[in-house]
């Protein structure tokens, strides 16, 4: 017993010694290199050929060094004080509307207004070209200078001069700024189907969501819900606690659900459901894509965990870092800290390189390249333009479950595009190019030229119509979302794309069929 004793004191002083040496050697690390980055600059100061910018200079110093560590450990001095303040509540103080550069006008446009925020209160309309906004004249600036005069300090008004297109007259808009919040929920209500379906469309952990969520689902079980889509796709998280009392809604009360552990005591805490559950056996399906991060990934991943719920879409982002948002610094200046890591129940975390695996993988249609470039890159704004008209058009549209364009309008669509000179860059040609590149260098070249001149005649005459007629479907769902945007707003858009929404579907489908919920949910 006295060797045991011996030997095991003689072990806990190595590990002591050995722990403190390793404390030491680091204390004397981060002493050297701080005098050493010190010296450095006193030098650069002094000796380098011009004049630096100190708080430029030592910023992108310190921006490189958090950028080593993670994506989310970030430095905001006192000029970016007013950035963090809105990434943490998620609220900024503006008219609510997006705004975009007209390429073929060369102005800044009205793209979207928000319903009950400024823009549309006042009626500023999609395609409205800003012109003044008080004294200080917008034709000539680009979205960034626009963007920061249309916001400011809530209560405080301004004029906005615009050119309607559609009557050519110039209109102004005494506009009151307001602290711009957009709903936690983008649209709920039933889903057609087999089985009376709730579906929900979460887009943020940021307010109060817990609180609309418990609204909104309460009255989908009063219209006969019995089963719930929760779509988190596109959905970035926020509110950590926001997250514990949605999930409190259908888990049992202190049910952990997610943990977090770092370096400190303190970073160590443990999450459990602290409300009594609403409804604890409804099959619930939960929507993800790539963009699905942060409390949105603790909600899925806790969710399938428990075997509460099942995951249908693509791997999510993966971001299973915690940050302290307000380290304060000297001289007004903060630091958005990551202080610890997630663990979901089972015990596994989240990282960028996994994310949360859905338990079955629908990956979304690609767009194809032509239908990229009329919504975005098309120098001509033919589509954009055409929105704008058919708004001008119809004061009145139907709802967005029944509206479509029709054959006739989407001719003239298409009459449109080709008499304003649309043209795109085709991938297939790009890829031509590289393949002759390649049989060049392979030395194939000369035996497959009869083949490669044919083929190279079919990409480089083709049909801008046909194409337009062969994509018709993508095209015309991107032209009637922007249309219902200007009448039903967010909601109404949304309520469009589920219509082809093969994620959707897919989930509709397992809900619907007798024992593949369960099947599914077990096989996790």
């Amino acid at each position: 017993m006295k060797r045991i004793f011996l030997s095991i004191t003689a072990l806990l002083m190595v590990t002591i010694t050995t722990h403190g040496q390793s404390t030491k050697n680091h204390n004397m690390e981060v002493a050297k290199n701080l005098e050493i980055f010190n010296a450095l600059y006193k030098n650069l100061d002094m000796m380098y050929v011009d004049t630096l910018d100190a708080g430029k200079v030592v910023t992108t110093g310190i921006d490189a060094m958090l950028q080593s560590l993670d994506p989310y450990t970030e430095y905001y001095p006192e000029e970016r004080q007013k950035e963090l303040k809105t990434m943490l509540t998620g609220k900024y103080a503006g008219i609510g509307a997006l705004i975009r550069y007209h390429q073929k006008l060369k102005r800044v446009v009205i793209d979207e207004p928000y319903e009950g925020m400024p823009s549309s209160e006042v009626g500023l309309r999609k395609g409205d070209i800003i012109l003044q906004i008080d004294d200080t004249l917008m034709t000539d600036k680009e979205v960034g200078f626009v963007s920061s005069h249309l916001r400011g300090e809530p209560g405080t008004s301004f004029v906005l001069k615009v050119l309607r297109p559609s009557t050519g007259k110039e209109m102004k808009f005494k506009i009151t700024r307001k602290n711009i919040k957009m709903s936690e929920i983008t649209w709920y209500g039933m889903l057609e189907g087999k089985v009376p379906t709730g579906y929900i469309a979460l887009n943020t952990f940021t307010g109060e969501p817990a609180k609309a969520m418990r609204l909104a689902f309460i009255d989908l079980k009063k219209q006969g819900a019995q089963h719930l889509v929760l779509d988190l796709r596109g959905n970035g998280g926020g509110s950590l606690s926001e997250c514990v009392d949605i999930l409190s809604m259908w888990l049992p009360k202190d049910e952990k659900i997610v943990e977090t552990k770092g370096k400190l005591k303190r970073a160590n805490s443990e999450y459990k459901t602290r409300l009594e559950p609403i409804d604890t056996v409804m099959p619930i399906v939960v929507l993800v894509n790539q963009e699905t991060a942060s409390a949105s990934e603790i909600t899925s991943g806790a969710l399938q965990d428990l075997k509460r719920g099942i995951i249908i879409g693509t791997r999510t982002y993966g971001k299973g870092l915690v940050q302290v948002p307000n380290v304060d610094l000297p001289y007004n200046a903060n630091l958005k800290l990551t202080t610890s890591r997630y663990y979901l129940p089972s015990g596994r975390g989240i990282t960028m390189k996994e994310g949360i695996k859905p338990d079955v993988e629908i990956r979304p249609d690609t767009m194809a390249n032509i239908t990229l470039y009329l919504d975005r890159l098309d120098s001509t704004e033919v589509a954009f333009d055409y929105v704008v008209d058919y708004i001008a058009r119809h004061p009145n549209i139907a709802n967005p479950k029944d509206f479509h364009l029709t054959d006739a309008d989407y001719a003239d669509f298409k009459q449109r595009v080709v008499k304003a000179g649309f043209t795109y860059d085709q991938l297939s040609k790009k890829q031509f190019k590289e393949l002759e590149k390649a049989m060049r260098f392979e030395g194939y070249l000369d035996d497959a030229k009869t083949e490669l001149d044919a083929l190279k005649q079919k990409i480089d005459h083709h049909n801008l119509e046909s194409d337009l007629e062969r994509h018709r479907h993508e095209i015309q769902q991107m032209l009637e979302q922007d249309i219902i945007g200007a009448y039903y707003y967010q909601a109404g858009q949304l309520q469009i794309g589920l219509r082809n929404d093969k994620t959707l579907r897919e989930a509709l489908r397992i809900l619907s069929t007798k024992g593949e919920y369960q099947k599914v949910l077990h096989h996790q």
